[in-house]
């Protein structure tokens, strides 16, 4: 009964197994990030978000200066 368990113990069958197990997982991961087509769309759209967090803080820096 336990016979799996003591093939799966043995480092060179344990690691097989763990690389198959990890790849599978991360293609899941890919296909489920870029497998819908809007979700791709919004995901790439994410890619800006710390560029536009830089202009607003220039932006209010700036407003800051001009009110003083």
């Amino acid at each position: 009964m336990f016979n799996w368990f003591t093939w799966f113990t043995q480092m060179q069958n344990s690691k097989v197994f763990s690389l198959v197990l990890f790849f599978i997982t991360f293609c899941l991961i890919v296909l489920y990030v870029y497998g819908g087509r809007r979700r791709a769309e919004r995901l790439e759209s994410y890619k800006y978000i710390p560029f536009d967090d830089d202009d607003m803080a220039d932006s209010a820096g700036a407003h800051r200066g001009q009110e003083q």
